[in-house]
């Protein structure tokens, strides 16, 4: 594994498949220098490395990953929840906190949802919230549908797709939310050099590449969508590409929204655009 990964990620890596499957820790390793592990466990720690070696990556390889304290499955018809994402949740919850006392509770919409880790976050983390989630992949829904039951959380999932200009979002033709959210496809094709095999081999492309020629098309397509779907003052959250954060604000201001914000993620990259809408 080691020529794959190098050895501190290597070693990451066991001790993330012990853990999982064997409880076993360092601690525990420490405290029990004679800790052996059974043929069977063996062999199911045979077959994750197997697939490690594959380059697949550690999530798929254990079929769930964790994301804001909770458990969510996933496999290759999501994309892996990221830190950055966790992080834009926080922020969400967070102004959400903030804003109580004029809106104690939020319709929220989260739009191309995935393995659900926003929405599903959303709902638990903010009391009285009433959220959906669409997504334009019935394998990606029935994920995250999963994940909705396990995590004890009542979302309310559609099979939509915001590039289309008839899109009828949970009937929102007469719902207006009080967020929209939406971490979608940003990665231009042309950055696939840039990325590990891992990704490209795993991770589904339609949720990660758009085409060079309009890498903004699927904001363009949310704020259009948001002009009549979000509430006056209601705010919308997007993680974005750090190489058109200027860009994404713009254009949120130029399709009328107001208090556009460029937030950086903890790698001081710009990750995530806040912005309101404008009062009709």
């Amino acid at each position: 594994m080691e020529s794959i990964y190098g050895p501190d990620e290597a070693n990451a890596l066991i001790m993330i498949v012990l853990k999982h499957y064997f409880n076993i820790d360092r601690v525990r390793i420490a405290l029990e220098p004679d800790l052996r592990l059974s043929e069977s466990e063996l062999l199911t720690l045979h077959f994750a490395v197997k697939e490690l070696l594959k380059n697949k990556p550690v999530q798929y390889v254990l079929g769930e990953t964790e994301f804001c304290g909770m458990r969510f499955f996933v496999n290759d018809s999501v994309l892996i929840p990221r830190p950055e994402t966790q992080e834009m949740v926080e922020m969400i919850v967070s102004s959400a906190g903030m804003r109580r006392a004029t809106s104690p509770s939020y319709s929220i919409l989260d739009i191309g949802t995935g393995s659900g880790c926003i929405a599903i976050s959303l709902a638990k983390l903010i009391p009285d919230s009433d959220v959906t989630a669409v997504d334009v992949s019935e394998k990606a829904l029935e994920v995250a549908r999963k994940n909705a039951d396990a995590n004890g959380v009542s979302v309310h999932f559609v099979l939509d797709d915001i590039l289309n200009p008839h899109v009828k979002t949970h009937g929102c033709a007469s719902q207006q939310f009080d967020i929209i959210v939406s971490n979608p496809p940003y990665v231009c094709e042309s950055e696939k050099s840039e990325m590990r095999a891992n990704v490209l081999d795993y991770e589904p492309s339609t949720a990660l590449f758009v085409a060079d020629s309009d890498p903004l098309i699927f904001y363009r397509k949310i704020l259009e969508f948001a002009q009549k779907a979000l509430k006056p003052d209601g705010q919308i959250w997007f993680e974005i590409n750090e190489k058109f954060g200027n860009e994404t604000a713009e254009l949120c201001r130029e399709k009328g929204f107001k208090n556009v914000e460029i937030i950086r993620d903890f790698m001081g990259k710009d990750r995530v655009v806040r912005a309101q809408r404008q009062f009709s």
